[in-house]
């Protein structure tokens, strides 16, 4: 058994980067190089739908300028590589691509690359993918219920009509399965602030290994670990 939609917290860029006596930004163009090796292995695996938490709502504020500046300028260039070449891997598996977080915050020339992007992929449907920026999982609630409360105020929902499935219509993976899996790279066994309404159910799997060191064998062996599993479901 597979997951129908698997969400990855890719960690440990940095730290693969200090190992190696390099820059911190090295560490994430490893990661990088490292995320379309894990998309192609996804697909070929027949998983449909893929989150992947790239850069944290906190991120924006806590990470050094240069930094942050050099990520940044990884998903411009990456983008452009999508838009380009057709033997991208976004191209090869037809993904559909979908940005989510406060997008906003993101430079406005980004913000135009990125819906590009989204706009290029539009008619792709063999997988999906989302790419969690500028996120945070507490903050999608949040902007969830601002919709909500919007319509409440225009007189289009009423109190009675909130529920889960409401919520969830207003999230930023409106329309997608809520994720079976969540795999965690990196050593740390915690969520993080992703995904956490989606999440309730999933099975949560880590690993040791950073992000840029991640093998198929990991990759599978953490699959074959979801599928021994039995989902209780809180049952």
């Amino acid at each position: 058994m597979l997951p129908t939609h698997l969400g990855i917290v890719m960690d440990g860029n940095r730290r693969f980067a200090k190992t190696l006596m390099k820059s911190a930004w090295m560490g994430h163009k490893y990661g990088l190089e490292k995320t379309r090796h894990v998309l192609e292995w996804a697909c070929e695996s027949g998983i449909k739908y893929i989150t992947a938490y790239t850069l944290s709502l906190e991120n924006i504020s806590t990470r050094p300028k240069k930094e942050l500046r050099m990520i940044l300028d990884y998903l411009d260039r990456e983008s452009d590589n999508v838009l380009s070449n057709k033997d991208h891997v976004i191209n090869r598996f037809r993904i559909k691509v979908r940005f989510i977080g406060r997008i906003s915050l993101l430079p406005k020339s980004l913000q135009k690359k990125l819906g590009d992007v989204e706009k290029a992929t539009a008619n792709h449907k063999n997988h999906f993918l989302n790419i969690a920026l500028a996120y945070g999982g507490q903050q999608e609630i949040v902007d969830a219920m601002k919709k909500i409360l919007l319509k409440g105020l225009d007189g289009i929902i009423k109190p009675s009509d909130v529920d889960e499935q409401l919520i969830k219509a207003h999230l930023y993976t409106n329309g997608q399965p809520y994720p079976d899996m969540i795999f965690r790279t990196g050593g740390e066994k915690r969520l993080s602030n992703f995904l956490p309404f989606q999440s309730a159910y999933s099975e949560l799997i880590f690993t040791d290994k950073k992000w840029p060191e991640l093998s198929r064998k990991d990759f599978d062996n953490a699959l074959k670990e979801y599928s021994d599993r039995k989902r209780r479901f809180g049952k």
